[in-house]
């Protein structure tokens, strides 16, 4: 019986290793294990990291679920090791009792019940967000299977930011100009800007957030449902996206515009070409795409657009007020070994989660135990959608 796509994580920053396993795929599904190390490559990248990415060399190693680079049907489970594994030395892990504003430090301290910020801010790290890359790149090769592709990248910070035509035609081009990027965005003007920012940021001993985007291609109307609160994809996307580390907003498509216009002027005109009725669109356009490629939940054959807002990173080199915990005194906030951007990343681990969500709903929809049942539901669904 096919089971619904799902993933766990576990592990801490300063641990062994972090661990994935990743429930509900079907057999014979081939894992491009080089594209799951690039992703996990590139989430070590960008201009603004610190000095953890220079001793980590992040690799997944598959402990199961798989024969000969592909799926068997059971769960399959990665590990991505730690090489900076260190938490149980008291010596280079010690007690953090100043919590520092914006972390979980002092919520953390307080549900727990603990004087030390350490269990939490070990959990909390994105560190852990590893795990979640590794598990979005394995499920983007079912998306692979079908043609769907998904395109993360930084759109700005402050008052820098760009918006690329993404499309199925320019795709490449952007894909070619955020690898070239020091922060993984396409506009190199904008690129540009973004590093001054950084670099400034830096000097002034301050942090900065930014905007990430994820654009996915290819995907057939229908994905989600309209009849289930928690089964819109809408919803399960944007929580998702909330569920990364330091990320304070989600939107889709318009977004937060939408409250500026008048309906006229948000909703997307329908259009039909026979031409292109061939595809996965099943031959249904719109002249806009405001909605994002998601109506009542589902998508609707136009590309799926998800944007994301990382707030600054919470570990200011100056440090914050904050007290001491016991004394209760003032002081100024402890210092963690951090970033002074990593919306780099963020932007990497975005496109992942969000990979994940869309494979997911795709499975709900072409449920099978097997590839082969996969690829004969959706074949068969196309089939029928196209008499509508």
């Amino acid at each position: 019986m096919a089971r619904p796509l799902r993933y766990q994580t576990a592990g801490e920053s300063h641990g062994p290793a972090l661990v994935a396993i990743i429930d509900g795929l079907p057999s014979d599904l081939e894992i491009d294990v080089a594209r799951v190390n690039a992703e996990l490559a590139r989430r070590q990248g960008g201009y603004g990291r610190g000095a953890r990415q220079k001793i980590e060399t992040d690799i997944a190693e598959f402990l199961g679920g798989l024969r000969q680079g592909k799926t068997i049907g059971s769960p399959v489970a990665l590990r991505v090791a730690n090489k900076d594994n260190r938490i149980d030395d008291p010596t280079k892990t010690p007690a953090v009792t100043r919590p520092r504003p914006g972390h979980a430090d002092l919520a953390g301290s307080l549900k727990y019940l603990v004087p030390d910020c350490r269990g939490t801010l070990e959990r909390a790290s994105a560190r852990e967000t590893a795990a979640r890359v590794a598990a979005g790149a394995v499920a983007r090769s079912v998306l692979d299977a079908f043609g769907i592709r998904v395109f993360g990248f930084v759109r700005g910070a402050c008052d820098a930011w760009c918006s690329p035509d993404v499309r199925a035609e320019t795709l490449d081009a952007l894909l070619a100009a955020r690898d070239a990027s020091e922060v993984y965005c396409p506009d190199a003007a904008i690129d540009a800007r973004l590093v001054d920012l950084i670099h400034r940021a830096k000097t002034e001993k301050d942090t900065v957030g930014g905007w990430c985007e994820v654009h996915v291609v290819g995907c057939p109307p229908g994905l989600g449902s309209c009849m289930n609160w928690d089964d819109r994809l809408d919803a399960r996307l944007a929580f998702a996206v909330m569920g990364i580390q330091a990320f304070k907003a989600v939107e889709i498509g318009l977004g937060r515009e939408c409250g500026a216009r008048f309906g006229s002027a948000v909703h997307d005109p329908i259009t039909y070409d026979a031409g292109r009725a061939s595809m996965a669109s099943l031959g249904y356009e719109r002249p806009t795409n405001n909605a994002g490629g998601l109506e009542g939940g589902m998508t609707n054959g136009m590309p799926i657009i998800v944007r994301g807002t990382m707030k600054p990173i919470s570990t200011l080199l100056r440090g914050m007020p904050s007290v001491e915990f016991g004394s209760h005194e003032p002081a100024q906030s402890a210092y963690e070994r951090s970033d002074v951007s990593a919306v780099a990343a963020a932007s990497v681990v975005m496109e992942n989660v969000v990979a994940f969500e869309v494979a997911r709903a795709f499975l709900d929809k072409f449920a099978g135990d097997s590839m082969r049942e996969v690829r004969g539901a959706y074949d068969a669904y196309l089939a029928a959608a196209r008499t509508i």
